[in-house]
């Protein structure tokens, strides 16, 4: 079973505001509403390509149940911990002429709520897959990755991580399966600007030497580099698309590259997999649907060096 973690879920609402003026009663052309969290985020889209996933995490209030319901209608299990007070996140996304995002706090986590996710998380058996993506929130200690990675290290647990500079490199220890820096910050993680994709597979291969077992970058434009467990590296183009769409293209690019590992055993065909999912998001209002993700998987050519 593959497990999401995701310590503070929201509803993303997302109005088009043509000619927006700060200052006055402006109305938008259309709205849509998301339920997600990085950790949701890649259940949905698992579920999108036919794979099972059960999100956990911490939700509160009727926003929490919203997220709960919209979560279990598109298909994915929930067993998040609900909170006592306070109020899961609404995060709102003006686009007008640039786009404004105005993200809400959270609810408040308690230690006895951290205690409660531990003990769901102690249930995961040998051959199960966590992923844990995201920030953290600042009710919770900034060692929350690395203490679950540790919990959970006697255990034959496949781990993916989505996270970035100290968060990422403190749990790279514990041999992660899957990380995914974009090219930035894996260039930050060593105080350098990568300006090609030789320097991006020799950065790459650096955390593998601090443990990573596969390392995926996302070079935006310029499509994406995996470094695979047997030091091959692929790099992978771009699907073409007018991109509409910032939030969730990492997260479907991870889901994809599990999905298409899951499937097949092929690292080049996950890569392919995880860039068409990522690109899919991208193109959408939404997160991907399963029909444009395989269009544009046959759009996207791969190439393997070394």
């Amino acid at each position: 079973m593959i497990y999401t973690v995701t310590f503070n879920p929201a509803i993303d609402y997302v109005m088009n505001v043509p000619g927006l003026v700060p200052g006055e009663v402006n109305r938008s052309k259309e709205e849509y509403v998301f339920f997600g969290g990085k950790g949701i985020n890649v259940s949905l889209v698992l579920r999108e390509l036919g794979r099972d996933s059960t999100a956990l995490g911490f939700i509160a209030g009727f926003t929490g149940d919203a997220i709960r319901r919209g979560v279990e209608d598109a298909g994915v299990k929930s067993d998040f911990i609900r909170l006592e007070n306070g109020l899961s996140r609404i995060n709102v996304k003006i686009k007008a002429s640039t786009e404004t995002d105005l993200n809400g706090k959270g609810p408040d986590i308690s230690e006895k709520d951290l205690q409660s996710l531990f003990e769901k998380l102690d249930t995961l058996k040998n051959g199960d897959i966590l992923v844990l993506a995201g920030s953290i929130p600042p009710d919770l200690p900034e060692n929350i990755y690395e203490t679950i990675l540790a919990r959970l290290s006697d255990k034959n647990i496949t781990f993916v991580v989505d996270a970035t500079g100290d968060l990422l490199k403190n749990v790279l220890v514990y041999k992660p399966f899957l990380i995914k820096p974009n090219h930035h910050e894996l260039g930050e993680i060593f105080g350098k600007t990568l300006k090609n994709t030789d320097e991006i597979a020799h950065y790459a291969k650096e955390m593998q030497k601090m443990g990573a077992r596969n390392v995926l970058v996302s070079m935006a434009a310029n499509g994406a580099l995996l470094v695979d467990e047997t030091d091959r590296v692929h790099i992978i183009g771009t699907a073409k698309g007018k991109a509409v769409n910032s939030v969730g293209a990492g997260d479907s690019m991870v889901a994809g590259f599990l999905a298409g590992y899951l499937e097949r055993n092929d690292y080049s065909y996950a890569l392919a997999l995880g860039s068409a999912a990522g690109s899919a998001t991208a193109f959408s209002e939404g997160l991907a649907n399963k029909e444009l993700v395989f269009r544009l998987l046959n759009e996207i050519q791969s190439e393997k060096i070394q």
